[in-house]
């Protein structure tokens, strides 16, 4: 079989011998491929037709400099690096191979991981790269990257560079906390200032990553033939958190580990207010996988980790004291909100790429390619791609309609257009909704009525009841009452099976309100559930003390599971909605679970709106903390200062 790597070699040599031959006709006659190898580099030329029209051309308004960028939907996405966006800020000038710019405005950035979403405008059927998958990626493969070096492509035509890729799973370390490419993809395929931001495709036109980093020649700033690209397997996994339109962060394990002489990955310290500490991971444990990956070195594990966001629960599996376990992690983020923000905001991208233009003095090249700077004061960023000494930029209206700035937030506008699909997803496939389509009555005096059973043997009869005052949990002869929100709080750090009910109640009120006056509400992004993809919806609602998610299914918006939140440094109370198969809107199963246990099945029988008359209380309240109790308040522990030379932190 013939592949391209051999295809181009014997191009080479078939072009050689026609150029060798003395004959007249050699250079008049058309050369004549065999058919195996024109199929291979007529296949060549039709992938590099298919990935260019989605490249972008990204330029800083005001001729602050730019880069490149990938279009990954028709109505406008598209994918670029943070240290391109910065110099830039709300809004910048995208130019495509068909020879039309576009406004831009930024939609959500991830500063660690270097990534960062624009949207262009103007029209809703752009051409989109087609994703492909970067873990099937090996090195030797073909690849071509796309892009706009030195800002080459005035018209719009942008570059393109064929070569291999040199390694696969390459780690550069982040600068400070941020700027980090774990798990990323070396090439030899030039890559330039210019570059970054720009798709690397396969050899069939596929999107493999995005282009990001490269090395230079001492003497300036040229290629040298190692270039780095963030996987798209990571932009994957940080589509939803960009398309919130937050700033986003990473996620840690809460722990520090080290390479075994013998190999294996073993824990050398642990916070203990981690999740992973709740479900058992201690000094010694050997980590075997996470999310689905073998782990056989600290590297790899740190590889792994810098493809994950901040807040996703996935697969865990480790051996401690003889016995393996699986379970699932909840992951820490590496900043607290704050410390992002200040670091972010300090934080100075690499010299933005500009114009060549000839030097008739034709000075040293050391000199030349040096930046001017006043050593006595730091460099300053001119917000919204204005440059320094130059009057503002001018926001065009259509980029004014859809930015709203927030303190968190890239672009508040795009968490606002999801919160408001996520609350219509929701009343339209509430069961207890009158009018298929229509939010339930705003009527403080009407409640839910849930009845079923246990699901045991033998089965006890279960009645729940919530109201805007008071629900209620009757499981047998038991009967657990809440009539102050503030014993929520208490019923969730106890684990009790009383925990379910916050979780309705936070469901009925999010149906009434909507997410604007909920509370604090903001749609968070796209993560596993119980450590399943494919990746859920979630929104996030704070209610008094409590945090609520709920996650719901990308294709039928139907919410799977809730979960609340009263301590970060505890599990918390997830209620899955279990319905039966093709079944979009009556939940069969309520299943109270905290951590990876669960604690309490209800089979549904029926779920009803009724007038809060028709509700029956007992006469005595009951202690909902008398039973189910299944977790204690956890001392919050701290890392311990390390001298290992092989540990890294997770």
């Amino acid at each position: 079989m013939i592949n391209l790597r051999t295809s181009y070699v014997c191009s080479l040599l078939l072009l050689g011998l026609a150029f060798s031959t003395g004959s007249p006709s050699a250079a008049t006659e058309p050369i004549k491929l065999d058919p195996a190898l024109e199929k291979v580099e007529n296949s060549r030329i039709e992938s590099v037709a298919r990935a260019v029209p989605s490249a972008v051309s990204v330029f800083v308004p005001g001729g602050g400099g730019g880069g490149s960028g990938v279009m990954i939907s028709p109505d406008g996405y598209a994918l670029t690096n943070f240290h391109v966006t910065s110099p830039a800020g709300s809004f910048m000038r995208c130019g495509m191979s068909d020879g039309n710019v576009y406004d831009a405005v930024i939609v959500g950035i991830d500063p660690v991981g270097d990534l960062a979403m624009i949207r262009l405008l103007g029209r809703s059927d752009f051409p989109k790269a087609e994703l492909g998958d970067s873990r099937a990626a090996e090195a030797g493969d073909w690849c071509m990257v796309i892009g706009n070096p030195f800002l080459l492509a005035t018209n719009l035509k942008p570059t393109v560079t064929y070569g291999i890729l040199s390694g696969v799973g390459r780690y550069q370390y982040p600068s400070g906390t941020l700027l980090e490419y774990g798990d990323c993809l070396q090439t030899d395929a030039s890559v330039n200032p210019g570059n970054s931001g720009g798709p690397i495709y396969d050899a069939e036109g596929k999107l493999l990553g995005i282009v990001g980093r490269c090395s230079f020649e001492k003497r300036g700033r040229v290629n040298v033939g190692v270039g780095y690209a963030i996987s798209i397997n990571q932009a994957k996994n940080f589509l939803g958190y960009l398309r919130s339109g937050r700033i986003v962060d990473h996620a840690t394990l809460g722990a520090t580990v080290s390479t075994e002489p013998d190999g294996g990955v073993v824990v050398s310290n642990i916070l203990e207010s981690s999740d992973a500490y709740r479900r058992g991971l201690r000094y010694g444990s050997e980590i075997l996988e996470i999310d689905g990956r073998v782990v056989q070195t600290a590297n790899d594990l740190q590889n792994v980790m810098a493809t994950l966001p901040n807040g996703w629960r996935v697969k865990l599996s480790y051996r401690s004291e003889g016995k393996t376990v699986e379970t699932l992690v909840r992951m820490m983020g590496v900043h607290l909100e704050d410390e992002l923000l200040k670091k972010m905001a300090g934080a100075l991208p690499p010299p933005p790429p500009r114009p060549q233009q000839p030097d008739p003095e034709d000075k040293d090249s050391d000199q030349k390619d040096k930046p001017e700077k006043n050593e006595n004061q730091p460099p300053q960023r001119a917000p919204r791609g204005q440059r320094p000494g130059k009057p503002p930029v001018k926001i065009p209206q259509e980029v004014k309609e859809q930015l709203v700035e927030r303190k968190g937030f890239a672009n508040y506008h795009f968490n606002l257009a999801e919160q408001n699909a996520f609350i219509d997803a929701l009343r339209n496939q509430f069961p207890a909704t009158e009018k298929p389509g229509q939010p339930p009555l705003k009527d403080e005096k009407k409640g839910w009525l849930i009845t079923g059973e246990t699901d045991q043997t033998p089965a006890e009869p279960v009645k729940i009841q919530t109201t805007a005052d008071k629900m209620s949990l009757q499981i047998g002869q038991k009967t657990y009452e809440i009539d102050k929100r503030s014993e929520m709080y208490d019923v969730v750090t106890d684990g009790t099976v009383a925990g379910l009910l916050p979780a309705l109640d936070a469901w009925r009120r999010m149906l009434i309100d909507g997410p604007q006056k909920f509370g604090e509400s903001y749609y968070l992004g796209t993560m596993p559930l119980g450590g399943e993809r494919p990746l859920r919806d979630v929104m996030v609602g704070i209610a008094g003390e409590l945090e609520i998610r709920w996650l719901s299914h990308p294709d039928t918006g139907a919410v799977e599971a809730i979960e609340v939140f009263a301590d970060r440094d505890e599990d918390p109370a997830e209620l899955w909605l279990l319905r039966e198969p093709n079944a979009k809107a009556m939940p069969s199963v309520l299943d109270l679970r905290y951590g990876t246990d669960s604690i309490l099945k209800v089979k549904v029988k029926s779920w009803k709106e009724v007038p809060a008359s028709e509700l029956e209380w007992s006469a005595e309240k009951k202690n909902a903390n008398n039973t189910g109790n299944l977790n204690s308040k956890r001392a919050v522990g701290a890392l311990q200062n390390t001298t290992d030379k092989n540990e890294v932190k997770a």
